[in-house]
């Protein structure tokens, strides 16, 4: 493994201009339904808009009605108050009720009808976001898979799931609710503003007045709140992280008895996401008031004004009535788009951190124009070629190493922690690039060959065992796509894991939990052992495989892993020298280098290193050689 430095990810968040812009990018797959949704809002906000101006016709309706019941029929114009005349007012005749209801239920019908459009609208938004947001995550998991492995050492998981779930989520709650609305604002805010322009522009230059104070005040809001929703999910990414460690590691936080310490860590990272969603939230809470404050002004002034022009007869009540009405819906897309500043803002930060999973560096390209050979008994051939490495640029570790496994053999790699026995395996994987140098196998250059065809070849065993939640049968096909009941139980009897299954209630079909926890440390390891033998693997590697097992365990594993080496090259990393005495190579590495190698009596018979490493386990001598050593990586 690679360094385990920092999380490797977050940073300074990027503008909010670029970033929404990225995300509303993602929605050209979608842009006919798009375009769809775009029609159908505009629809039901013309019939909207056209609404108040409707009423105001009722209004005028009632209004002359009213005043012509106040007056004798036959009364000459010039009679009537100045602020009547030329409104249409007919002395003598009172309200037409029956007219008026027919406005009225036109007005009914125009909103019924703009409504169901709007409906319409949502419904096709509604797919539109979740196949964007089912192609994004689609996106994430496949980045992921093409992230190299010092990406995820150097990355808290936490953090990682955090951006695959919990602002890919974020990200999708925003499309939902605020597109269709910012849409609907845009559309509402142009409609009523021809409206307006239509019944008085000099009503619509006092009401537009309101404009540029709204938007300054608002911009200067979101650009403070901004950095808060940036730290929210930055934040909210720690202590994510902070939760799976600690949850992954409970057994041993309580066996420690570091609970207090896991506690107040999580206090002081949960404290922290407190104060900056507090801040985030108050302070773009202040959008919604400011606007609603404006706007009342706003209405104000419109309303003393447009009685002005009412008594000077400039317009009718109903136009006033119907310009009221668009202030306030004038005033009501900005407000709409205020109130969503909170939910912009941390949508797009959530999009930000996404965007900068997508945008990581991926591993190396692939190199196609190699092959490997088929496999038979003959093949399997490693050769490490003047091979150097680092996994930080000022630290070597692996420094001009050259070796040769021939085909069948089993090499053993032994020596100190951080001597740089798991990077050769690393290497070998393709899990890490090499500095230089190369490493062939059968002759290939395996960096010139695809990364899953090389290690198709290859068999894993690792100390730490990776079972998921299915059934044992299951976990050992997993090897093996496609393989049949027979070759899962000639893999699981060849590796000894036949003796226990029986005893289980379901046999095969019993269902471990994602940790295999129903299984004892040995039988999950034997599990793993049998799914790599069922993959027949030209190369394999085991990675400290018995180290977490008692004696007796062992020797079931060691016969395990004896069937699993015929008629194959392996490669065997081992602290306890028991296991590796039969190995047809002892390579003893120290500082990157190897330091010694050749048999276990040979190693012996020279009284080196090795034989140092030996006596310190099976003598009890207190050795300082293979100790201390420096540069050391992370992982060994």
């Amino acid at each position: 493994m690679g360094p385990g430095g920092g999380m490797g990810m977050g940073g300074k968040a990027q503008s909010f201009g670029p970033s929404a812009r990225r995300l509303l990018a993602r929605l050209r797959p979608e842009r006919t339904a798009t375009l769809g949704v775009v029609v159908l809002v505009a629809v039901s906000v013309g019939l909207m808009s056209v609404g108040p101006r409707l009423l105001g016709h009722a209004t005028d309706l009632v209004f002359r009605g009213f005043v012509g019941a106040m007056y004798p029929a036959g009364t000459p114009d010039s009679a009537l108050p100045e602020a009547v005349q030329g409104q249409g007012v007919v002395p003598g005749q009172g309200v037409d009720f029956g007219a008026v209801g027919e406005w009225l239920l036109l007005v009914l019908g125009v909103y019924l009808v703009g409504s169901l459009f709007s409906w319409l609208a949502g419904f096709v938004l509604n797919g539109v976001v979740q196949r964007t947001i089912r192609t994004l995550r689609a996106d994430v998991e496949e980045k992921l898979h093409r992230l190299p492995l010092s990406y995820v050492d150097r990355s808290a998981r936490g953090e990682i799931l955090s951006r695959v779930t919990n602002d890919i989520d974020n990200v999708s709650t925003t499309l939902q609710q605020t597109m269709s609305q910012l849409l609907q604002s845009l559309l509402m805010l142009l409609a009523v503003l021809a409206m307006m322009l239509w019944i008085s522009p000099l009503l619509a230059l006092v009401a537009f007045v309101s404009v540029p104070v709204s938007l300054a005040l608002t911009r200067v809001i979101m650009k403070r709140s901004k950095t808060q929703f940036s730290a929210q999910w930055a934040r909210t990414g720690e202590l994510n992280a902070h939760v799976e460690e600690a949850f992954s590691g409970q057994a041993l936080v309580k066996v420690f008895g570091r609970t207090k310490e896991v506690e107040q860590r999580f206090g002081e990272l949960n404290d922290g996401l407190f104060d900056v969603s507090f801040r985030a939230q108050f302070i773009s809470g202040l959008v919604m008031p400011t606007m609603m404050f404006v706007g009342n002004l706003n209405y104000v002034v419109v309303a003393v004004v447009g009685a002005l022009r009412v008594s000077s007869g400039a317009l009718t009540l109903g136009e006033v009535q119907a310009f009221v009405q668009y202030t306030r819906q004038f005033s009501q897309p900005l407000t709409t788009v205020a109130s969503m500043a909170n939910l912009l803002q941390s949508g797009v930060a959530s999009a930000e951190r996404v965007f900068e999973l997508l945008d990581a560096q991926e591993q190396s390209a692939e190199r196609t124009d190699e092959t490997l050979p088929e496999r038979d008994v003959t093949h399997g051939e490693v050769r490490f070629e003047h091979v150097r490495f680092s996994y930080e640029p000022d630290r070597e570790l692996v420094r001009d190493l050259s070796l040769v496994a021939r085909p069948g053999q089993t090499v053993a790699i032994v020596g100190p922690t951080g001597a740089g026995k798991t990077t050769l395996v690393n290497l070998v994987m393709r899990f890490y690039d090499l500095g230089s140098g190369r490493i062939t196998l059968d002759g290939v250059d395996v960096a010139a060959v695809p990364r899953r065809d090389l290690r198709s070849r290859i068999g894993m065993v690792l100390q730490d065992t990776w079972l998921f939640e299915g059934t044992i049968r299951d976990n050992i096909a997993y090897g093996r796509p496609g393989a049949t009941e027979e070759q899962v139980l000639e893999a699981a009897r060849a590796t000894f894991v036949d003796r226990f299954v029986h005893a289980l209630p379901d046999g095969y079909d019993t269902v471990v939990t994602e940790n295999g926890g129903s299984l004892s440390a040995g039988e999950r390891q034997l599990v793993t052992i049998a799914r790599a033998f069922l993959t027949d693997p030209a190369l394999l590697i085991l990675d400290e495989a018995t180290s977490s097992v008692d004696t007796r365990t062992e020797l079931l594993l060691q016969q395990a892993m004896t069937a699993l080496r015929a008629d194959r090259t392996s490669f065997v990393i081992a602290h306890r020298l028991s296991t590796i005495r039969d190995a047809d190579l002892i390579l003893v590495m120290e500082h990157g280098d190897i330091v010694e190698q050749g048999t276990h009596e040979e190693l012996v018979a020279a009284d080196g290193a090795y034989a140092r490493l030996y006596r310190s386990q099976f003598e009890g001598a207190v050795t300082d050689g293979m100790t201390g050593a420096e540069g050391a990586a992370p992982v060994s």
